[in-house]
């Protein structure tokens, strides 16, 4: 039985990898523990440049928050927001405007206990324990009611999150009740994991990750492209993340589709 660091909250599960905490221990963070570094350590062997792609889909995050902003948005909504780390989301909007609100939503108890200590103190970001496919969970949430004026636009991130839902989930249904809720002029921002272009690599981690607590499901451009179609896309439209409003040439892979996560955002209308 492995020991429960004392960060950790009581009750979590020591015995089953995490995604969120996988992900963490690709971004250098400490908030794992080592059945999710020996999870991670095996995906790295399948897929050697697995954590450029983890920084790369961080970066389209920060570009996604910045583009977002641009249009007047000053509300977010970070559905399976993860282990927080640099650059999360309230650290890239309030830098630009400190009034601007964000709530983080995860099921992962050690996201929301390191969430919650992290935003100690900040009262114009909060986090909520919820399922991302428990929309009235989510967006019912006291935490999310009082802080989210929901007759104003407001930013939705589902980065790195709907690879791991099924398709007997609904996925589609699922993102339908959120636009549902949302005002004209809000965004949906999403990054999937594809096997479009590298389907060995993308396969492999499929396959290491259906023992975790969050099996993985890839899609093609055709169906990330579906999951968001109540959305008018933004160009590009669905890219591979490197792709998807660099900041400058050198951002741009030389081969993209090695990332093999496709990135879009789209606007309600």
């Amino acid at each position: 039985m492995a020991q429960r660091p004392d960060w950790a909250p009581e009750g979590v599960d020591l015995e089953t990898p995490s995604a969120a905490r996988v992900y963490d221990f690709y971004l250098g963070g400490a908030h794992n523990f080592e059945v999710d570094r020996e999870l991670g350590r095996k995906a790295i062997a399948a897929v050697p440049h697995l954590k450029e792609i983890a920084v790369n889909n961080r970066a389209f995050l920060r570009r996604a928050v910045r583009y977002c902003l641009d249009q007047g948005v000053r509300q977010f909504l970070d559905i399976g927001a993860g282990i927080p780390t640099a650059g999360n989301v309230h650290e890239i909007a309030q830098a630009v405007d400190p009034e601007t609100r964000v709530v983080y939503v995860d099921n992962e108890p050690v996201a929301v206990a390191h969430s919650r200590a992290i935003l100690d103190g900040n009262d114009k970001a909060t986090i909520v324990q919820a399922d991302a496919l428990e929309v009235e969970s989510v967006l019912d949430a006291p935490e999310t009611q009082g802080l989210l004026d929901f007759s104003q636009p407001i930013a939705v991130m589902m980065v790195a999150l709907l690879h791991f839902v099924p398709e007997s989930a609904k996925p589609r249904e699922v993102i339908r009740q959120y636009h549902e809720r949302l005002a004209p002029g809000s965004h949906i921002v999403v990054s999937h994991v594809t096997g479009d272009h590298d389907p060995a690599s993308a396969q492999a981690l499929v396959d290491l990750y259906q023992n975790s607590s969050n099996p993985g499901t890839l899609r093609s451009r055709d169906e990330v492209a579906e999951l968001v179609s109540d959305f008018e896309l933004v160009e590009p439209g669905v890219v591979h993340v490197p792709e998807w409003h660099p900041d400058s040439p050198e951002d741009v892979w030389e081969e993209p589709e090695r990332s093999i996560v496709y990135g879009a955002v789209g606007r309600k209308a």
